[in-house]
């Protein structure tokens, strides 16, 4: 038994040294593969959510057409009462009580198919009929010295509102007191002179209705149902030859000044029995 036994420990001497080996190769741990490429932070789903949710309800305003008035409150000034129109054909109206001369003067801007005009209101501080003054064509931008900013939120910075490619932070944000609609806080990515629009709050219905705007320039509420609007907007005067309003009040007169009580440039009275005597 011994003897017929020996052949077969020969055999399984080599094959019990191959099978280490061949375990070995087998459960040898793979080769690690190189890291994936760093990528940019995913962003929030809320964030993006709420850019698609303003730039829906932007969209909508640009195709809402109307008349609304919204309440203005501006620190160190007193309420004053907003109208906008919003015309069937694109052009657009927004009157501005106190927008020029210091707040003394009204205004009104108004772009039409002739072009972006200003035109002066009567008021206290000008009385006289209303009158407009072309500042150039429909879609030019408004020079800063002569811009009450209130008129942005419902013409220009809506297509920045709608503009995915626009450097934009938007979330959510709560209604200022006494406005409705869904709010969202809109922040500028990039450091720029002149940014796209001014950040703040801004403040839709559902249709698209601007409900409230709160920026650098104050605060505005709407304050009433909107009516429908007209199939153009009407110059708030005849367009004359001229320089618009500025920002600057008008120049006064000092009060109770006696011209002959010595003032320097005052001539003397002639009447005076020493008028003309060295």
């Amino acid at each position: 038994m011994y003897a017929a036994n020996r052949p077969a420990r020969r055999l399984t001497a080599p094959l019990a040294l191959a099978l280490p080996v061949l375990f070995a190769g087998c459960s040898a741990d793979p080769p690690a593969e190189p890291p994936p490429p760093p990528s940019a932070a995913p962003r929030p789903v809320g964030l993006d959510a709420a850019r698609d949710e303003l730039a829906a309800l932007a969209a909508a305003a640009q195709d809402r057409h109307m008349v609304a008035r919204y309440a203005l409150v501006t620190d160190g000034a007193a309420d004053r009462s907003i109208l906008v129109t919003s015309a069937n054909d694109g052009s657009w109206r927004v009157d501005v009580p106190g927008g020029a001369l210091g707040g003394a003067a009204d205004i009104s801007l108004a772009a039409t198919a002739d072009g972006l005009f200003q035109c002066a209101l009567p008021s206290a501080a000008r009385p006289e009929p209303a009158s407009c003054v072309r500042l150039g064509e429909r879609d030019d931008t408004l020079p800063r010295r002569l811009d009450p900013r209130v008129q942005h939120p419902f013409t220009d910075w809506l297509d920045v509102l709608t503009d995915r490619r626009a450097p934009l932070s938007v979330s959510p944000a709560t209604a200022p007191p006494g406005a409705i609609g869904s709010c969202y806080s809109v922040e500028t990515t990039t450091a720029s002179i002149n940014p796209p629009l001014d950040v703040g709050i801004y403040c839709f219905d559902a249709d698209g209705t601007p409900t409230a705007v709160r920026t650098a320039f104050g605060t505005l509420t709407l304050t009433a149902p909107p009516e429908p609007a007209p199939a153009t907007v009407q110059l708030a005067g005849p367009v004359v030859e001229g320089e618009p309003l500025g920002p600057e009040p008008p120049p006064t007169d000092p009060a109770g000044t006696d011209p002959s009580d010595g003032d320097p440039g005052t001539s003397p009275d002639s009447s005076s029995p020493d008028a003309g005597t060295p």
